[in-house]
């Protein structure tokens, strides 16, 4: 009854601190029950825990896989089982390197076997980083700062790291997880000591959900923006279908989503395009993936669309290239809006830029290089919604900008470090 209890608190605790909506603290918690059951069960009890903790945590993903994502059945499960056989392996060499007597390395090989899983997802996988436990932190500044470093991997290592400490029960495991918290926190609060940069341009985000005289009505809600003082304003991701639109203001931009052959942002009057790279799969079959950047402003401003912001390799070409801001048309369903709002705000921590993204069907969200909200707003089903907020003028490159995905890189490393020590001797 103990061991069931212990899978039942974990699977509970995966359920509310993962998915669409997340509650932060409660990803730090979620891994504690089922590791503590691991420390007493045998390799399989431990393996089979572990896995099951992770479906049914996540079994509530299954209707946004195959609805909105429109997921074929077979590879929504891939998804969901996938994960699970890879956190079932976490616990279960947890479970062998404890009784080994190596509990510092089985506190790191359950972080390792989940950010290798990640980084690997990432490549494998067409939804880049989408599938990450860092995102749950997104509101949490101090800790999203840790991304300016090591990108998302560093911050789902922590994520894993410290209950793992915790759950070996070694006052030296939980010393070494008390300073990285320590270190993790000192370096956000430093981050964010740092005044917002707000001498660059202003942009307006503006969005309806509605689909009514579209044309008209942005237009008029462009010259209100305008009248507001905007130098640029943003429209969602595929709004209209042609690129012959009535956008041309003396002195201000207008970046506009266009649906043709490809997934296109327009500005207007520059006529400036970027093409999405990464498709929906199934959902944007139609559309010619894109393969170049766009800027504005020189290079201070860079144009991406929606799902490109998943890419942290992608965000990190703009940094390179010394952008400011991505101005970022989106357009999300409804129920992911607040989750994909945020991948964006991470993307532009890991890479230090600011992020102006206007998505129908969801959030008009403008952040800093800090992830620090500018502006917000929900969309609405009526009636125009817009904000307004002042870029910064100059970017901010990262060491993740620098050195990439190097955390990642280490974790595979500190994986096969544990495989080897748990296959040396028999328990």
């Amino acid at each position: 009854m103990e061991r069931i209890l212990l899978t039942l608190a974990s699977a509970v605790l995966t359920h509310f601190g993962t998915g669409l909506h997340p509650v932060w603290w409660l990803t730090w918690l979620a891994p504690l029950p089922v590791l503590f059951l691991a420390r007493r069960a045998g390799g399989g009890t431990a393996f089979v825990a572990g896995t099951l903790v992770w479906l049914v945590g996540q079994a509530r993903m299954w209707p946004y896989f195959t609805g909105p994502l429109e997921m074929p059945p077979a590879l929504a499960a891939a998804f969901i089982v996938g994960p699970a056989l890879c956190y079932g392996l976490g616990v279960l060499l947890f479970r062998t390197l404890i009784v080994r007597g190596r509990p510092l390395l089985a506190a790191s090989a359950v972080p390792a076997v989940w950010v290798t899983a990640e980084y690997g997802m990432s490549l494998a996988a067409p939804h880049g980083a989408w599938w990450s436990l860092a995102y749950t932190q997104a509101d949490v500044l101090p800790v999203l700062q840790t991304a300016s470093v090591t990108g998302v991997w560093g911050i789902t290592f922590l994520l894993l790291f410290v209950p793992a400490s915790v759950a070996v029960l070694r006052p030296r495991a939980v010393m070494v997880s008390g300073v990285l918290v320590a270190l993790t926190l000192g370096h956000g609060l430093v981050r964010l000591a740092t005044p917002a940069d707000t001498g660059g341009r202003k942009v307006a985000l503006v969005a309806t959900d509605d689909s009514e005289q579209l044309v008209r009505r942005y237009g008029e809600a462009v010259d209100a923006a305008v009248a507001r003082g905007a130098e640029i304003v943003v429209l969602p991701e595929k709004v209209f279908k042609t690129v012959d639109l009535p956008f041309a203001r003396p002195g201000v931009e207008v970046v506009a989503g266009i649906a043709m052959e490809t997934n296109s942002a327009v500005s207007y009057p520059s006529g400036v395009r970027y093409d999405k790279h990464h498709m929906i799969p199934g959902v944007e079959r139609e559309f010619r993936p894109g393969t170049g950047l766009a800027f504005l402003d020189g290079n201070r401003l860079g144009l991406i669309i929606c799902k490109d912001l998943d890419f942290p390799g992608l965000v990190r070409e703009y940094s390179k290239a010394g952008v400011a801001a991505l101005l970022a048309p989106a357009w999300d369903f409804g129920e992911d809006a607040r989750l994909h709002s945020r991948m964006a705000v991470l993307r532009g921590v890991e890479s230090g830029l600011a992020v102006a993204r206007a998505a129908r069907g969801g959030w008009l969200t403008v952040s800093d290089g800090r992830g620090r909200i500018l502006a917000e707003r929900h969309t609405g089903t009526t009636g125009m919604t817009t904000v307004m907020a002042t870029l910064p003028q100059e970017g901010s490159a990262t060491l993740y900008t620098v050195l990439g995905d190097w955390a990642a890189w280490a974790s595979a490393g500190l994986l096969l470090l544990a495989l080897g020590a748990s296959a040396r001797t028999n328990p």
